[in-house]
């Protein structure tokens, strides 16, 4: 297995890994309001891959057997020209993404890539990294936590 930066050839395979990601998290919506829209497997990838292009981001692959078998995004945050009046703006890379494919989750590989990610941000002089993180998803929540990630904000919801 190796960490590589996103090439074309791996389009399909980052479109399956990001459907497998998004059929998870709307097994355990408990709010119902996540759904598999008909063109997501289309667009969903090139949508992410362009914000990583537009963004000074990266975007890396785990590869086995010639197959992405996990993947990482990330992007240099934007601010916008109020955010210093309440906010020191420090220079932060996000994680916008992460899956490994269920077969293989629990082995390193996850670790691999927010170690690959991490270290593009420091090389451009991050000071911070965070990731939003699905409420529900309490195993990507251990996982952040264990990388040393700890919760800033918290978003709320109520059914009216």
């Amino acid at each position: 297995m190796e960490i590589i930066e996103y090439e074309n050839k791996y389009l399909e395979d980052v479109r399956d890994l990001l459907v497998e990601l998004e059929e998870y998290i709307i097994s355990i919506d408990e709010d119902h309001l996540d759904h598999l829209h008909p063109e997501y497997r289309e667009k969903m990838a090139l949508l992410d891959l362009t914000e990583v292009k537009e963004n000074n981001g990266k975007c890396y692959l785990a590869i086995e057997d010639n197959k992405a078998i996990g993947l990482i995004m990330g992007i240099i945050r934007k601010y916008d020209p109020y955010d210093y009046l309440d906010y020191k703006c420090p220079k932060i890379g996000e994680i916008t993404e992460l899956v490994v494919t269920s077969k293989i989750r629990s082995t390193g590989v996850g670790q691999l890539l927010i170690d690959k990610i991490e270290d593009y941000f420091k090389s451009v002089e991050c000071e911070y990294s965070i990731v939003d993180v699905f409420g529900y998803n309490d195993n990507a929540l251990k996982f952040y936590f264990k990388k040393g990630y700890h919760a800033r904000m918290l978003t709320t919801i109520k059914k009216l």
